[in-house]
């Protein structure tokens, strides 16, 4: 896809914890993999800075040396190096952080010192940055893991002399939010401390919190999610509500290269808009087989974290619920993992399936493309979706979404029910909402006529990155 150029070129650095293929949990690595590389295709100098976990993408590729440095976390100096992926292979300049001991380990998450990981990360990529000759036109910061580089600039005084440089902050959930304890204040570099109350929300330090104050603009992944936040945001509504005059909505797109039917190096039964039908219906088969299903009944998938912001834990009963209500007339995937009793619960079912459920407990790249190509609808029950990636990709396959009434699932899916509608929505996060459209779902399925007219027009809709870049740089520009 060719993007027009806007603006004169500009130089954006990201800085994230996550960015696809390098290191995933969720969205925030799809949106850092995708938004660089649609910037450059529009004329811009787009670069991603993030952690150097030991990933596969790290031992298969090539990375050159470009700095080394020494600074500290208070009274603990440490080198830093800054290695750079030499192909250009993802569309942009990625650059990596290693700090030995504190970024150089699996995952991404989960260790008890990750307040001081990222903090680390956080230093190494701003004391690089005031090494430059230059300096960028932006820095574009993603969650809270690089929350507090804002302030850095503005505040910690070795680091004030790049404070004219604009910031973004981009909230993609903000209900992580980094809190530390004030007893790890003297981690960050030395700072003004009469400005202690840009980094304190309720009585932590709280990097999230820091970020929307200190950033020249924020933006989170959806429209409704940033009228959402103003009343649900974890402890930080007051100050949404405050600072609304410098937040902005923008949709996630999606990487329409990566997310393709038509040549989808993940599935081997490619098809389009005009041959959906025998194409997922070959990859519905290659599912049923491999996970003993019923391939004359709809197959209902769920692909996603086994969380309660994801609404997982209401998947037993609904499904439960659905199979004696409805009747054992539709089959059931599921595809994640996470809270250890939701993930016992769903296998615990396993041994009542009648060649109608079945679930992978894991994280599969490859499995979960085959499920958007082969499934006929994919549930989201998400108590908080701030954007959503999931229905995009499904559409995009021709899989129905079944999505909560909420975020950015509010802002991509209209119900087949109403004029011009394409999916399946319902308001409450509850087992009876849940139950009541897989009732509508099995019946659309049988509605031979309707569901392919509601396939077809979905297959046709425009996810993708033009429109969000576009209003990106008109953002980056009004700075």
């Amino acid at each position: 896809m060719q993007i027009k150029v806007y603006f004169e070129s500009m130089e954006i650095i990201h800085v994230s914890a996550e960015c696809y293929p390098v290191a995933k949990a969720g969205g925030l690595g799809d949106v850092v993999g995708a938004l660089p590389k649609y910037q450059n295709e529009a004329g811009h100098v787009a670069k991603v800075v993030m952690p150097m976990y030991r990933t596969k993408f790290l031992l298969n590729n090539e990375f050159d040396v470009v700095h080394k440095g020494y600074t500290n976390l208070g009274s603990w100096w440490f080198n830093f190096t800054i290695i750079k992926e030499t192909t250009n292979k993802l569309g942009f300049d990625l650059y990596l952080v290693d700090i030995y001991g504190l970024l150089d380990r699996e995952k991404i998450y989960g260790y008890d010192d990750d307040p001081e990981r990222f903090l680390g990360f956080q230093v190494a990529v701003v004391d690089w940055i005031a090494s430059w000759e230059h300096r960028p036109d932006v820095i574009h910061v993603h969650d809270y893991h690089a929350g507090l580089i804002p302030f850095m600039l503005k505040y910690c005084h070795k680091y004030q002399f790049l404070q004219n440089i604009p910031t973004v902050l981009t909230i993609h959930n903000a209900q992580y939010q980094g809190w530390m304890g004030w007893d790890k204040s003297h981690l960050l570099p030395a700072w003004d401390g009469w400005k202690w109350g840009m980094l304190e929300w309720e009585g932590t330090i709280n990097p999230l919190a820091s970020g929307i104050k200190c950033a020249w603009k924020v933006t989170t992944v959806s429209w409704s999610y940033l009228d959402e936040l103003r009343v649900a945001a974890n402890g930080l509504e007051a100050l949404f509500e405050y600072e609304r005059g410098k937040c902005v909505g923008i949709l996630n797109g999606i990487d329409n290269a990566v997310w393709d039917p038509e040549t989808d190096s993940y599935i081997d039964d490619h098809y389009s808009v005009e041959t959906f039908a025998e194409g997922k219906l070959r990859n519905k088969q290659i599912l049923c087989d491999r996970f003993d299903l019923d391939i004359d009944k709809p197959l209902l998938i769920f692909i996603g974290r086994l969380v309660g912001e994801k609404g997982a834990d209401l998947l037993p009963q609904a499904i439960g619920d659905s199979f004696y209500h409805i009747g054992r007339t539709m089959n059931f995937l599921i595809l994640g993992s996470g809270f250890p009793e939701v993930e016992a619960e769903l296998n615990s079912m396993k041994g009542l399936s009648r060649n109608d459920y079945n679930v992978f407990i894991g994280y599969n790249e490859n499995l979960s493309h085959l499920m958007y190509a082969g499934a006929d609808f994919i549930l989201m029950p998400s108590r908080v979706e701030p954007c959503g990636l999931n229905q995009m990709y499904a559409m995009r396959y021709g899989t129905i979404p079944m999505v909560r009434n909420t975020g950015g699932l509010r802002d991509t899916v209209i119900d087949y029910g109403d004029e011009g509608g394409y999916g399946i929505r319902f308001n409450y996060a509850a087992v009876g909402d849940i139950t009541q459209a897989i009732w509508r779902a099995v019946n659309l399925y049988y509605d031979d006529e309707k569901r392919e007219e509601v396939i077809r027009q979905m297959m046709q809709l425009d996810f993708s990155w033009e429109t969000s870049v576009k209003q990106y740089i008109d953002l980056y520009q009004s700075l």
